[in-house]
């Protein structure tokens, strides 16, 4: 079943082989806009994991507009982590990933997690925000060098929600949802807040996946989108109407000159053009959203199966620039 732009869906999906049974693609270029689905409606929504830390950077960066909070402004200045070594960190550090924060919160046994992930294909999240600020004070930030978090951005997304006093899923309904248009376009805290038609996810072998749902996680991988609505929000972001779009905008070096990062967003040289981006990955989704900005064009790929899709966007990317 293919809906929307067949020829596109087709180019997608030779791009993309037989790993990926069901997907959705959407192309952005100056006054043309094209999305297809196989195998699920063009309205259906698919987890997209990290892109999310995206769309924290660029409330983060709307907040710095809004003069809500500063560069220095610290976790601790927003939110109630007592003595917790993390409440010193500055916003400034944990939206490059150079707070020093680790990767994942010490909420549980995370060999546990990975298992029952592994076998059974549950959520290794879904932690309450109290749940996961009431473990901050085993964690120990280290050296402030690059460190990829997802506690980072979960704990960057619940500060930014309580400087403007509201909750995340608010936050993004007020900042991003409401002013682009975007009407299925979420974050569930937990399976039963999923919307009906929502695309199942799958294992790379092609095994169910439970939804990747959490009060926690919401800010760093917890939104829900439909296709339709990341082309928007591609949309929005080459043209400029999208809130805080300083965050694309690159501060620091990763790996020398040629990839660097803004507020979550990374941009890096590819053939001799620049392309900035994000990709994500659940326990049954892998997504991936570039843009062109020279160009003024962009890519979105979501995948119900958890296999990767950059190679395959940055090939539809380079295409659509040349």
């Amino acid at each position: 079943m293919i809906n929307g732009d067949r020829e596109l869906a087709q180019r997608a999906q030779e791009l993309l082989g037989r790993r990926h049974p069901v997907f959705a693609v959407a192309t952005v270029r100056p006054g043309t806009t094209s999305v297809a689905c196989v195998g699920a409606e063009l309205t259906a929504d698919f987890e997209i994991g990290s892109i999310s830390k995206g769309v924290t950077g660029l409330l983060y960066a709307d907040a710095l507009d809004r003069e809500q909070i500063a560069s220095a402004t610290t976790l601790g200045d927003l939110l109630p982590l007592g003595q917790a070594p993390a409440a010193a960190l500055t916003l400034a550090a944990v939206s490059t990933h150079h707070s020093g924060l680790p990767r994942l919160a010490a909420t549980g046994s995370t060999l546990r997690k990975s298992i029952a992930l592994w076998r059974h294909g549950t959520n290794p999240y879904g932690e309450t925000l109290n749940e996961l600020l009431a473990c901050l004070d085993r964690v120990q930030p280290g050296k402030p060098r690059f460190r990829y978090s997802n506690l980072g951005y979960e704990l960057l997304g619940h500060a930014l929600a309580r400087a403007a006093r509201t909750s995340y899923p608010d936050l993004l309904r007020r900042r991003v949802t409401e002013p682009l248009g975007l009407e299925r376009f979420y974050v569930p805290a937990t399976p039963y807040e999923i919307r009906t038609g929502a695309v199942a996810g799958r294992s790379r072998s092609g095994r169910p996946r439970a939804p990747w749902t959490g009060e926690a996680v919401g800010p760093a991988g917890g939104i829900r989108a439909s296709i339709q609505d990341m082309a928007k929000l591609t949309a929005a972001l080459l043209d400029g109407s999208a809130p805080g779009m300083a965050a694309l905008d690159p501060v620091t070096d990763l790996a020398g000159p040629r990839v660097r990062i803004g507020a979550a967003w990374f941009t890096q040289l590819h053939q001799d053009r620049e392309v900035t981006w994000h990709n994500g990955g659940t326990g049954g989704f892998r997504s991936w959203l570039g843009l062109d900005r020279a160009a003024a064009t962009g890519v979105v790929l979501l995948s119900a199966t958890a296999a990767s899709v950059d190679r395959a966007g940055l090939s539809l990317l380079s295409r659509l620039s040349s």
